[in-house]
């Protein structure tokens, strides 16, 4: 029975001790540390070696180590939140909502994201591969609110990381246009001097710069749609472009290049395009830009655009405001696009609520006089930014349309990276 119960007590120290021994340094070999240093005793070891010298005496001290004494917080690797604030304790510890990764947006899909990643620290060197999927069901008045269902993104990439050269490809297999960014990036070791060359985002308009997963709507809004997809200003083109970024001046940010041109009636190519923005940041909750697109600057520009645009974001709530107006093939065109959202978490686990409005029309002044309007309100759910659930209604009168029609759509959309 004796025998029993110490193998037993044996065992119990031994399960015990494993998250000390877990924790612990490795141990060196003792011949090498006699061999390599003199030999010191210290009185409290002395104390320690000559009390525990029965396999009694070895037993209470390994369920000693193993059990966290008065005053000292769990030991490491516990579930627990260690009270010492220095004491090194694993993510997992930890509880409540982990911090987001501010570099979770790509360079071609949000450049402004990407440089406030940058801002955190130098990037490091490596490779990562990236995707999304966005499955959504709508459905639309104009069509006596028949349902439809399809995933409207299906986005997979690689994007790859140096010192100084940053590369990005990535495709979307549920669009027309499968290949969307295909850039490199050069700059200089200050990060205040920048050179893209490839297929990417045109520095136009403050929405189209957004990017998709961080914007609360489900699309980009009538007005980005009709003067991007309808009349070809702006979205994504091979081009080159310069940058010049400086932080200490109110996070000054200028961006401009040539871009390839749009197509004409017949179908040919035309000369280039042009595209320029200016944003600075005067305080950390606001951010103020202007941008503008010309059409074939080589031949004489026909068709241009510019745009002024302000963000302010206090306490979780966001406010965007962007106007814009030029010249279009039916002739003076003025837009002005609002939204304003609140992101609420919930809970210790990455939850989040965010209830958005935001309103926009646009108004052509040409020989055709024609206006449009949309007025959209949601609610998403989010979580642990890699997961949303998107609820919307839109009532518009677009570009087509004889009167506003009310259309009701359901996004879910995940991601990993």
């Amino acid at each position: 029975m004796e025998e029993k119960g110490w193998r037993r007590g044996l065992l119990v120290a031994v399960l015990l001790g494993l998250p000390a021994v877990a924790g612990a340094e490795p141990v060196e070999d003792p011949a090498k540390d006699e061999a390599e240093q003199p030999l010191e005793v210290d009185q409290e070891d002395s104390a320690d070696t000559s009390t525990a010298s029965s396999p009694d005496d070895a037993l209470d001290g390994a369920v000693a180590q193993a059990m966290p004494g008065p005053g000292q917080g769990p030991v490491r690797g516990s579930p627990e939140q260690v009270d010492d604030p220095s004491a090194p304790v694993p993510d997992a510890a930890v509880p409540g909502p982990k911090k987001k990764n501010k570099g979770a947006d790509t360079l071609g899909e949000a450049p402004d994201e990407a440089d406030k990643a940058d801002d955190k620290g130098k990037p490091q060197q490596r490779i990562r591969v990236f995707g999304r999927v966005f499955a959504q069901g709508t459905a639309d008045e104009r069509a006596k609110y028949q349902r439809e269902l399809g995933i409207e993104s299906a986005r997979v990439g690689v994007a790859a990381s140096l010192s100084n050269l940053e590369a990005e490809v990535s495709a979307d297999l549920a669009s027309k246009t499968i290949l969307k960014d295909a850039f490199v990036r050069l700059a200089n070791d200050a990060k205040q001097l920048r050179l893209y060359a490839g297929r990417f985002k045109s520095p136009f308009l403050q929405r189209s710069l957004e990017s998709a997963w961080s914007l609360p709507l489900q699309g980009r809004g009538l007005v980005e749609d009709y003067l991007t997809d309808t009349n070809q200003l702006g979205g994504r083109r091979l081009g080159l472009m310069g940058e010049v970024r400086l932080k200490e001046a109110w996070g000054l940010k200028l961006s401009a290049g040539l871009f390839e041109g749009g197509e004409g009636p017949g179908g040919e190519r035309l000369s280039e395009d042009g595209a320029a923005r200016l944003s600075v940041r005067p305080f950390k909750f606001l951010t103020v830009g202007a941008s503008t697109y010309l059409t074939q600057v080589i031949d004489g520009t026909q068709q241009y655009a510019t745009a002024a645009d302000a963000e302010v974001t206090l306490w979780g709530l966001s406010l965007t405001g962007e106007v814009a107006r030029g010249q279009l093939p039916l002739g003076p065109f003025m837009s002005q696009s609002v939204l304003a959202y609140w992101t609420v978490p919930v809970g210790h686990d990455g939850w989040a609520v965010q209830p958005m409005v935001g309103a926009e029309a646009l108004q052509l002044q040409g020989g055709i006089q024609a206006r449009g309007h949309a007025l959209t309100g949601g609610f998403n759910v989010l979580l642990a930014d890699s997961f949303k659930a998107q609820v919307q209604a839109e009532r518009a009168l677009r570009p087509g349309d004889l009167e506003p029609a009310l259309e009701l759509s359901l996004q879910l959309a995940t991601r990993f990276r």
